[in-house]
């Protein structure tokens, strides 16, 4: 179901504006995608306020540089220290406002934790600097904190995206406005509270916490003094956003179009397993979700029956039950369009073994097969519970298939065969290559992002703090 606006609500939740709450006039209605329910009203920020939240980050830059390693490393500890403390706060809120099935909500947390005791640990080694030598002369590099960084974030991960924006800013020293997906603002609200609670406050002027629409958004991409603009969502979206942003650096982290090569050396029931969790892990709204599977042909039968039996065991009950593990997709647009797609590969000849049926915004998990390649099933990322499976002889052919997508963020092969491993590695386009595991593979620490349209940078810990950082060089005779 779609947020709604209105205007002059004085009860909604306020925004964190330059360090304090803010109401505004105009809000936005979040509802759960579960059963569309009314879980708050929260205020919108229009450009005006992203433009005093820019310019007050921006009066806060050398104050947030002059501050110690050891400062940001003790206030990242205590972020996470306070998450924790709150967990089931904040699961409940992910699970009700992004429809995730409380194991993933619960998953989702714990990661943010870790992700912001990575950043307390990076932040204590940021204070070195590096000893060189040119023509003789001796040079001192060190890395400065690059300046007021814009963070735009989706639904999917509405904590842990955002922890990997926001912890990496701190941890460099940088001021940042933080503008969470209007679908699913209030666990980016309920972190601004743990914020503003901690002992090592932030700077109170050098951070805020702006829920509002698209075109509201402009300055936190084309203002002359955002140094640094970091984007995770649609590709459609995030280059278009590339090109506005003339003045900072960018970083995007945009779609997939996942695919995984099982080999026959393999076992099957194990690339079953893990082939079948990659795909239909929360509604397949992952941007690594397998939607691409090519088995070999001797064993595509068996391989297709094995996961429509895991198919039949998924369990959709109410969120809040821990046994749940699928759930809706984020609103009933979303499921028609991935409808719609399914209806559109059919018509060209495709195959559906299982699912295919939609009710609101619950669309049952498809298995489907034949796909032409001319379709938006094939071609564009799905972001929805479906996996094309395809059966395969040539290997080098099918590298070259996967490699015909337009996307390229991460792939996986499931063999012990070195020498496909290599091949694989040397020649498939993609940021990512998981060997004997799922596509949905990521660690916090890690290296993480795209080529072709799937972006451009790297997230992850250590690589996000380095984009948040200029080098600057001291050379004496």
């Amino acid at each position: 179901m779609k947020s709604t606006c209105k205007l002059k609500s004085n009860s909604a939740k306020p925004l964190l504006l330059a360090g304090k709450w803010h109401r505004c006039e105009q809000s936005i209605a979040v509802r759960g995608p579960e059963a569309g329910d009314f879980l708050a009203d929260v205020s919108l920020a229009d450009t005006n306020l992203c433009n005093q939240a820019i310019l007050a980050a921006d009066l806060a830059r050398a104050e947030c540089q002059a501050e110690s390693a050891e400062i940001r490393s003790r206030r990242l500890t205590e972020i996470a220290d306070a998450i924790s403390l709150r967990a089931d706060e904040f699961a409940a809120v992910i699970r009700d406002e992004a429809g995730k099935p409380q194991q993933y909500a619960e998953g989702e947390v714990q990661r943010a934790i870790v992700t912001f005791r990575l950043c307390a640990a990076a932040a204590l080694s940021l204070d070195n600097h590096h000893v060189a030598s040119f023509s003789n002369k001796t040079a001192f590099l060190k890395r400065f904190p690059v300046g007021v960084c814009s963070f735009i974030t989706p639904f999917n991960f509405p904590l842990n995206l955002v922890a990997h924006k926001v912890g990496p800013a701190i941890a460099a020293g940088c001021p940042f406005v933080l503008k969470p997906a209007e679908k699913t603002p209030l666990s980016a609200l309920l972190l601004a509270e743990v914020l503003m609670e901690i002992n090592s406050k932030l700077i109170p002027h050098s951070w805020s916490v702006l829920p509002c629409l698209p075109e509201q958004s402009g300055p936190l991409i084309t203002h002359k003094s955002v140094r640094h603009l970091s984007f995770t969502g649609s590709a459609e979206v995030g280059w278009k956003l590339k090109a506005l942003a003339a003045h900072a650096r960018v970083t995007l982290e945009l779609g997939g179009n996942a695919a995984a090569i099982v080999a026959p050396d393999w076992e099957l029931d194990d690339a079953v397993s893990s082939t079948f969790t990659a795909a239909f892990a929360y509604s397949g709204q992952i941007c690594i979700s397998l939607q691409r599977l090519f088995v070999p042909e001797n064993c595509f039968d068996d391989f297709c029956n094995s996961l429509i039996e895991k198919v039949a065991q998924l369990h959709s009950g109410n969120l809040s039950d821990p046994t749940t593990n699928f759930g809706p997709m984020i609103n009933q647009a979303a499921a028609q369009r991935a409808e719609d797609w399914i209806n559109e590969a059919l018509s060209g000849g495709a195959q559906l073994h299982c699912g295919g049926q939609r009710s609101g915004n619950f669309l049952s998990p498809t298995i489907i097969s034949n796909v032409p390649e001319n379709c938006n099933l094939w071609q564009e990322e799905v972001f929805a519970p479906i996996l094309i499976i395809s059966p395969w002889s040539d290997f080098t052919a099918t590298i070259d298939s996967i490699n015909k997508s337009k996307y390229g963020l991460q792939s996986a092969i499931y063999t012990h065969e070195q020498a496909l491993i290599d091949q694989a590695f040397n020649q498939l386009e993609v940021g990512q290559l998981i060997v004997g595991g799922p596509t949905t593979f990521r660690c916090d620490d890690m290296p993480y992002g795209g080529v072709k349209a799937s972006g451009c940078g790297r997230e992850g810990v250590g690589w996000a703090i380095e984009s948040m950082q200029e080098l600057k060089t001291l050379i004496k005779a």
